[in-house]
């Protein structure tokens, strides 16, 4: 499963919407998953791999080695 190992940011759900003319004509379900990168950072001594969002990495909540 998408999951940020930070601030476990997971998979959202909801319905993906199409237009036809003026109003909303269906309704499909469809997942939104987090734009997670795989970085190398320290965890406890050790260079270990974890799963990172974007926004923790923007935010530097997690430094890279």
């Amino acid at each position: 499963m998408a999951k940020c190992a930070i601030c476990d940011k997971t998979v959202s759900n909801g319905n993906k919407i199409s237009i036809a003319r003026s109003h909303v004509s269906r309704r499909a379900p469809r997942t939104w998953k987090p734009n997670l990168r795989t970085v190398t950072t320290i965890v406890n001594g050790q260079p270990k791999k974890i799963k990172v969002c974007a926004k923790c990495l923007r935010s530097g909540k997690v430094t890279r080695v």
